[in-house]
């Protein structure tokens, strides 16, 4: 190397330590930075939400449960009232605890077998059934004048009703009946909350027929539709979904957020997803549930309907409220 300049032997130097760089990166690539990257598990890893097993239906899958964080204002020196439902599948009755500012509070209910399709239909019948409910009011602290009946716009389109309202006045108790509209105004009274008057929107299942309710300039607004029994009427799904479709599609689209539903197939409904004693319960999708028995698979349709008409994907059922206990707090 004696013949070569210094600059010559500068880039033969070089030219040796690169060759020996790139050769050991090639064979060694652990050994020298710039192979493949080493990765611990806690940064590949994503948290997902774990899905809850659907033990009521099909066995799969679904999403976990929604809660909805609300609770109702206590009434402050309250006074004990009663309300006896006479619906379209039988007796139940309410008591409770409202003031002035008719924040209320359910303190007792009873929910009564079939008296109308079932074997209790004779006179004698129907005033002992009556004699109890009355009875266990009174034992309870309501005052006989505080004890009211009511007769739902579905139970009014059974024969049966007639001797029911007979057998009522014969024992000195005036009967209040209500049209499918004001059915629908009173679920809104009991089961809305003041502060979700201007966001959400009413529905109120019964076997007879459905109410849909709403607040719109200030008033309540009401449609009636098929109820949960329409197939005994031999009304088709179809026909059924949508005539509830056409009702629901009258809902301001800024009260679709969230609907308050009640009635008794919301309620079979509720029972499947319920956390432990809580007064609201949010649905899953009517998808979500697979029915059981005709009345299931129709109120079901009726969900269905109202949830596609209105895009409206919280159902929050409420466990105390009812279209009675917004008789009561109207009185």
């Amino acid at each position: 190397m004696s013949r070569l300049t210094p600059f010559a032997r500068i880039l033969i130097v070089l030219a040796i330590v690169a060759g020996i760089f790139f050769g050991v990166k090639y064979l060694f690539p652990g050994v020298i930075g710039g192979g493949t990257d080493t990765v611990t598990t806690s940064e590949k890893e994503i948290p997902t939400t774990e899905p809850t097993t659907d033990t009521n239906n099909s066995g799969g899958t679904t999403a976990p449960t929604a809660s909805f964080n609300y609770t109702a204002p206590e009434p402050v020196n309250g006074k004990l009232q009663g309300v006896v439902e006479l619906g379209a599948t039988g007796f139940n009755s309410f008591i409770i605890r409202a003031d002035a500012q008719k924040n209320w509070k359910l303190e007792k209910a009873d929910y009564g077998s079939s008296l109308l399709y079932e074997s209790m239909t004779n006179d004698a019948d129907i005033t002992a059934g009556l004699k109890n409910y009355i009875a266990d009011m009174l034992a309870f602290g309501v005052g006989g004048k505080d004890i009211h009946f009511v007769i739902s716009s579905g139970a009014q389109k059974v024969e049966i009703t007639k001797q029911i309202i007979a057998a009522l006045k014969k024992m000195s108790y005036f009967v209040n009946t209500v049209t499918p509209q004001q059915e629908g105004q009173l679920a809104l009274k009991s089961v809305l909350p003041a502060s979700f008057n201007d966001k959400a929107f009413v529905v109120d299942i019964g076997s007879g027929n459905t109410k849909i309710s709403w607040i719109q300039g200030g008033s309540v607004m009401a449609k009636e539709a098929y109820g949960a029994k329409y197939f005994q009427d031999k009304i088709t799904d179809d026909a059924a979904y949508q005539n509830v479709s056409a009702m629901s599609k009258g809902i301001p689209s800024s009260l679709r957020g969230t609907c308050f539903i009640i009635g008794g197939v919301p309620f079979e409904l509720a029972k499947q997803v319920r956390n432990g004693k809580e007064r609201f319960t949010v649905l899953k999708a009517p998808g979500d549930y697979t029915a059981s028995g005709e009345k299931q698979k129709a109120g079901l349709n009726i969900y269905k309907a109202v949830a596609d008409a209105t895009g409206c994907q919280t159902f929050v059922f409420d466990w105390d409220a009812n279209f009675t206990i917004g008789f009561l707090l109207n009185l």
